[in-house]
């Protein structure tokens, strides 16, 4: 004996004698070793007799035992140990050995800590399962394989990986798959009952006491999972799939995400080496990128470079970048991202596969169940229901708080090559086509909602109406938030309606988007719409309608997009057809907008001469859309005399406007010339801070501020809040700093040419105080 510690005797006493000796508690030992308190302490009860070698190596370590001290423990934990299988005797532990480990395992630090907390602590209110469920190239396996390697000192009595093969076409049987767990465990063949039921039973028997871990890697679902499960007890299971198992009650889930892009950078470093990738640190980011950051794609290319030791990242990169060569480059051998999608979905309903393939044509990075109906030709209900499914499968994300859904910019490329596999050109033009008429007319439906003057439809044309009326949103706030979500949708289908000649229907969604996009002045896509529609116009020969959209087009460009030069040739050309056609209302809008270009040029006078002629031309006109259009024209007026030093004849011009907006225009509602009245306060509240008349300012610019909050039109209050911000600054108001900080805030999101004006305002500001 050494220092009093027996020579035989079991396991658990000589373990108790060594760490006593070590003057170490239990808490202490299992700190060093990294084996649960409760791992160690059923050791030393004799509840586990034979932990396995890995376990009494960093035991020993953690004890600081010379090699005969370490040999002496492992030969009496070896006693303890299940034998080997004989001809007739019972059954070899260790037969369904955890598989190897990776070495170059990257990243997954939470969910790794997540599962050594529960091992940790496997208490009576602690789940006893793990499930890894999630997209397909996420690394499931791989994580649970690392995982349990190093869980595995947690676990003396034994770790046991068994593969469910969930995704062949006929995965293990629960049945099947208890013989092969109780063979593990050494149980003999003919000991093995006949049934799922009793050998399930007797499993869970065996199990209940046991510390040990299980890994159930590619399950197919609950019912072949279940049964395999142990009864309440110490043992840890970890479960991978591609599928959710929503059904497993009381488990812990580990979600795997997408890597970060450092993280597969890192990956990436790990398998070609540190010098390839500092060489080319660039192309090695946009190789992670081009791999969509998943684990799978970065190693097959990390494996393709290794494999090619002279070959550039760059020249993977410039091949990967083509989306059609994309899935061809990202195989290395028998991996193959493509292979790995094509598993899961070969094993979807044809439904699903249908809504899977066809989901991959809508425009955007997510979509409605709405857009997958009608791309798919399904029911609403039914497309809601295969969305969900595909989620379950890995297949979908879903996002957190709407009812839409996105895909893996792979997987959406393997869906799409699906369809030029399994539909062909013919069943896909009418899916588009389909969706592109719908979704048209339901954009016209939700845009009209803005739409002052004509109550509900477009001037002419041939639009009839939303396509699901129990459906379409009900109000602004409904019709808003569809136009914004659905917007890369709506935009899309207008541009295949122009490409394919439906040149009405474009020119119908348009003009019912004019006072919608006034709502929304920071989208550059209005240069696209309404360039689109001009165009249509032109092709139908209508040379009224080609003046409206250019002159729409020209607004657009002067305030979405900031270019006064495409849009004074914008505006010449709506002048040039407004006056081909005698229409004198849109020879006024294109001599203002044309005048907003030239001043945003610097051509002071010149855009007060249009400007003077476009009112006298609006004055001339009888109709409602006159009157608003000459209010829009002095507004404008007026803010450049104001620009250009004349305060006084500035003031005038819009106290002018405000009597118009006062005596009220006949056909039009109180709610519109609230709004044009809101603009001439804000320009008179500016032409008297002009005047340094900082008192009388601050009240038409309040009013203003807040009609266009009132309105919900945030591109009008941001330039307001500054314009107040500036008079409230120059009289030392209280308010002043917050308001400019809003301001500044407002107009940034906005992406406003204003923001730098209201930083320099608010910068200039808190020098003053300072000062003082």
């Amino acid at each position: 004996m050494r220092d009093g510690t027996p020579l035989t005797g079991d396991f658990g006493q000589r373990l108790r004698h060594l760490r006593t000796r070590a003057g170490l508690s239990q808490e202490a030992l299992s700190h060093a070793a990294g084996v649960s308190v409760r791992a160690l302490a059923d050791m030393e009860r004799g509840r586990t007799r034979g932990p396995q070698r890995r376990t009494v190596q960093v035991l020993a370590e953690a004890l600081g035992l010379d090699d005969a001290e370490a040999a002496d423990l492992e030969k009496s934990a070896a006693v303890g140990r299940p034998r080997p299988r004989t001809a007739d005797g019972p059954a070899a532990p260790g037969t369904l050995a955890l598989p190897r480990d990776i070495k170059d395992f990257t990243a997954r630090g939470p969910a790794l800590a997540g599962l050594l907390e529960l091992a940790r602590d496997p208490g009576p209110d602690r789940p006893g399962v793990s499930v890894v469920a999630g997209q397909p190239g996420l690394g499931k396996t791989a994580f649970a394989v690392h995982a349990a390697h190093r869980l595995a000192p947690h676990f003396p009595d034994g770790q046991f990986a068994l593969d469910l093969h969930g995704m062949d076409p006929e995965p293990t049987t629960p049945r099947d798959a208890l013989a092969r767990l109780l063979g593990a465990l050494g149980v003999a063949d003919a000991a093995i009952p006949a049934g799922t039921d009793d050998r399930a039973g007797l499993w869970r028997s065996m199990t209940g006491d046991r510390r040990m871990l299980l890994l159930l890697d590619n399950a197919v679902d609950e019912s072949q999972v279940g049964p395999l499960l142990p009864g309440a007890g110490p043992a840890l299971t970890i479960v991978t799939s591609r599928h959710s198992l929503a059904g497993l009650e009381s488990v812990h889930r580990t979600d795997l995400a997408l890597l970060r892009r450092e993280e597969a950078v890192e990956l990436l470093t790990r398998i070609i080496g540190p010098e390839r990738v500092r060489a080319e640190a660039q192309a090695a980011r946009d190789l992670a990128d081009l791999c969509g950051h998943l684990p799978l794609a970065v190693r097959i290319a990390g494996q393709r470079l290794l494999s090619r030791p002279h070959e550039r990242l760059s020249k993977l990169v410039a091949r990967l970048a083509a989306e059609g060569r994309r899935l061809d480059g990202l195989q290395a051998g028998s991996l193959r991202v493509r292979a790995a999608f094509a598993l899961s979905y070969r094993q979807l309903p044809t439904d699903a596969r249908t809504f899977l393939r066809r989901a991959a044509l809508a425009a955007g990075a997510d979509f409605s169940p709405e857009t997958g109906a009608l791309l798919a030709g399904l029911s609403y209900d039914d497309a809601v229901a295969c969305a969900e499914e595909l989620t379950d499968a890995g297949l979908l994300q879903s996002d957190a708080g709407a009812e839409r859904y996105r895909f893996h910019d792979l997987l959406r490329l393997y869906a799409a090559e699906q369809v030029a596999i399994e539909d062909g050109p013919e069943i896909r033009d009418a899916a588009l086509d389909r969706t592109t008429r719908w979704m048209l007319r339901r954009a016209t439906a939700a845009a009209l909602h803005f739409d002052v003057e004509h109550e509900g439809s477009p001037p002419g044309g041939a639009y009839d109406g939303d396509p699901d009326p129990d459906g379409a949103p009900a109000g602004r706030e409904e019709a808003r938030a569809w136009l914004e979500a659905e917007r890369a949708q709506w935009l899309a289908a207008l541009r295949r309606a122009h490409d394919t000649g439906r040149h009405q229907q474009v020119l119908d969604a348009a003009q019912a988007m004019h006072w919608f996009s006034d709502l929304n002045q920071h989208w550059e896509q209005w240069v696209e719409v309404f360039q689109r529609s001009a165009d249509s116009a032109r092709l139908l020969g209508s040379r009224r309608d080609e003046a409206i959209h250019l002159n729409y087009l020209a607004w657009s460009y002067n305030m979405c997009v900031h270019d006064p030069h495409s849009a004074l040739t914008s505006a010449d050309a709506a002048l040039a057809a407004a006056r081909d056609c005698g229409d004198g209302l849109q020879e006024g809008w294109a001599l203002g907008y044309g005048a907003g270009a030239l001043h945003r040029q610097g051509l002071v006078p010149e855009a007060q001469a249009r400007l003077r002629a476009g009112a006298d031309c609006l004055a001339s006109q009888k109709s409602a859309q006159a009157r608003l259009a000459e209010l829009t024209i002095l507004n404008s007026l007026g803010t450049l005399l104001r620009q250009a030093g004349q305060p006084v004849e500035a003031l005038e011009t819009h106290r002018r406007s405000e009597r118009i907006c006062r005596a009220g225009i006949p056909g039009r509602t109180d709610e519109l010339i609230a709004l044009y009245h809101a603009v001439a306060r804000q320009q008179i509240g500016n032409d008297l801070a002009a005047l340094e008349r900082w008192s009388e300012a601050e009240s038409p610019l309040r009013q203003a501020l807040a009609a266009f909050e009132t309105a919900q039109m945030p591109a009008w209050a941001g330039p307001a809040r500054l314009d107040l911000g500036h008079v409230l600054s120059a009289m030392g108001h209280q308010e002043a700093r917050a308001t400019l900080l809003a301001a500044r805030d407002d107009l940034t999101g906005l992406r406003s040419p204003r923001q730098a004006e209201a930083a320099a305002a608010l910068s200039a500001l808190d020098e003053a105080t300072t000062a003082r």
